[in-house]
């Protein structure tokens, strides 16, 4: 079952043509990584298929539903409910503990501070962050601001998991343990995962690869 499928997906700015005319999709369960040289259209490509920006042409169906039809507000509640996403840095709330910053997507979305802490509890439990749930962003490490980024980007449930450059500020170490995360997450929660990524070993990892060059996927 395909949980992402996008058409003939163009973007430019200007006169700058970004994407022309890609094609993707992605099952349920599935790892795919997206690589290519920086300029290629990778990041514009996971910010469109997260619906964070719109084409200029195409179409987009995330589990099973034609994005392009919903209203702004509509679109807002449907990416928070159905897409989780990490990137680079990892743009948590300083002010706020562990465990708060992973209950506020689920918050925003109306689920009950109950359940919203439970979620995170579980979530954060599972990703071996028992023990920090009340500290704030500044008292963690750089990996385990990452996996508190992650539980939050998972508290929702999300149809999707998309992650930009997840590993792109960790040491080797931690680095490997967020990649093997990943696949953790697909075990366990059958998660569908795209990951843009320069990192060959994290790529190499994923079920498949996609090469972006000048705005398209080549073979290779």
């Amino acid at each position: 079952m395909s949980i992402i499928k996008a058409q003939g997906i163009q973007k430019s700015f200007g006169a700058l043509k970004v994407l022309k005319g890609v094609d993707f999709e992605a099952s349920q369960g599935e790892v795919v990584s997206i690589v290519g040289a920086s300029g290629a259209g990778k990041s514009t490509l996971l910010q469109i298929l997260g619906t964070l920006s719109t084409p200029d042409a195409g179409t987009l169906e995330i589990d099973g539903t034609p994005v392009a039809g919903l209203g702004e507000k509509a679109l807002s509640e449907f990416r928070n409910r159905k897409i989780g996403f990490v990137f680079q840095f990892h743009h948590l709330l300083p002010e706020f503990t562990s465990l708060e910053n992973v209950m506020i997507p689920a918050l925003i979305g109306g689920i009950s501070d109950k359940e919203a802490r439970l979620r995170a509890k579980e979530l954060l439990d599972s990703m071996g962050l028992a023990s920090r749930l009340t500290h704030k962003p500044s008292e963690l490490s750089g990996g385990e601001q990452q996996r508190v980024a992650i539980a939050r980007a998972l508290v929702n449930r999300p149809a999707v998991l998309f992650a930009d450059e997840p590993t792109g500020n960790l040491d080797s170490v931690t680095k490997q343990d967020i990649h093997n995360l990943f696949f953790s997450l697909r075990d366990r929660l059958g998660q569908t995962i795209v990951i843009v990524t320069h990192d060959p070993e994290l790529a190499a990892m994923c079920d498949r690869t996609l090469t972006m060059r000048d705005g398209q996927f080549v073979l290779g």
